[in-house]
């Protein structure tokens, strides 16, 4: 029996720029998917969630899309096959602590969780950099979820109490320390509105079609150029290159401590995401309003996919209890719905425990 630990994540900011060849700050977190590998008679691959009481299966020479969790580990074990990495029978028993649902990519850590496993039952040792590039394959290409690199990445890369400066096109990138005494605490709006998945192909195919019109990626993309386009591009436009200066602007203000700058910059972030990129709910721009009203909180916005999903906020260690407090009897008045509250810290990337 051996067993395999993959983290979720949050992206502080720099969001829906991965996929447009731009700048993302995320950090991996104390929430994790752990497999543990069981010996399998049978010729083939094995995966049972506890969480969900539900198991797939496959032979090992037909891993085929069954449209449901499923495909997340079958997807892996097809993209490794490029790596040269073959599948063994085995039993993979899946049990997870990142929600699903709430932007903190249960899928990327399940992914990578696999990825890592597998790996390690061929007696294979692939760089992480190639791993994260195959569970990417394997959500885009064989899940059919157009995610950009970030969520992998982390998962594989993350390092405890850093956030990760990752440039979506070279895939280089260095760590930037979190402050000491704040928290990052994530409040799910519990609802995931129907819009999302397909919202989200749509909002790449905009931002294809906006650098087309451009003739340059949104990266590279001049600011006064893409206000002369016709909406949506523009926003669309507009949010991924303002969203790349702001990132920068945010990681230098974390450097020099400037807490309070930084917290602005999250809510410009939110607010773009909002208006410029259409991808927030009712839900998720009460939680941060109401967040901006609170002590201890340096700053707030939605952080995943959007239309639901959850809200990140660096807040004060000390006050973290009151922030608890008030946020949750603020959205259970608003909306009737009590909402699950993360506190959390960056975490390392995925890893084989050790007994």
């Amino acid at each position: 029996m051996r067993i395999f630990c993959a983290p979720g994540r949050v992206n502080l900011i720099g969001e829906h720029t991965d996929y447009n060849q731009g700048f993302v700050l995320p950090a991996a977190l104390n929430l994790a998917c752990r497999i543990t590998v069981f010996p399998h008679d049978a010729n083939r691959l094995t995966a049972r969630s506890v969480n969900l009481k539900a198991e797939v299966s496959w032979p090992i020479d037909r891993l085929e899309r069954r449209g449901n969790w499923g495909d997340y580990i079958a997807g892996v074990a097809v993209a490794l096959r490029g790596l040269g990495v073959n599948p063994v029978p085995a039993m993979l028993e899946i049990d997870s602590s990142v929600p699903p649902g709430a932007g903190l990519s249960s899928s990327a850590a399940l992914e990578a969780a696999a990825a890592l496993a597998l790996c390690a039952l061929a007696g294979k040792d692939i760089p992480r950099v190639d791993l994260a590039r195959a569970c990417q394959r394997a959500e885009s290409e064989f899940v059919g979820v157009r995610c950009g690199i970030m969520d992998q990445f982390v998962s594989l890369l993350g390092c405890k109490d850093h956030a990760l400066l990752l440039d979506c096109r070279s895939l280089h990138y260095r760590l930037v320390p979190l402050p000491q005494d704040c928290a990052l605490v994530m409040v799910n709006t519990m609802v995931r509105h129907e819009l999302a998945s397909s919202e989200y192909n749509r909002r790449r195919q905009e931002c294809d079609q906006a650098a087309a019109m451009l003739r340059s990626s949104l990266r590279e993309a001049n600011l006064a150029a893409a206000e002369r386009l016709p909406e949506p591009w523009r926003g669309r436009a507009r949010h991924v290159i303002s969203e790349n200066a702001r990132l920068h602007r945010f990681v230098a203000a974390l450097e020099r401590n400037d807490l309070i700058r930084a917290g602005e910059l999250m809510y410009e972030s939110h607010n773009s995401l909002r208006d410029d990129y259409g991808v927030s709910c009712r839900e998720l721009d009460f939680l941060v309003e109401a967040a901006r009203k609170i002590d201890g909180v340096i700053g707030a916005r939605m952080t995943g996919g959007g239309f639901g999903g959850s809200t990140v906020n660096l807040v004060r260690t000390r006050l973290v209890p009151e922030f608890r407090r008030r946020i949750a009897a603020r959205y259970r008045e608003h909306f009737g719905m009590e909402p699950e509250i993360y506190v959390c810290h960056a975490a390392g990337g995925a890893s084989e425990e050790t007994a």
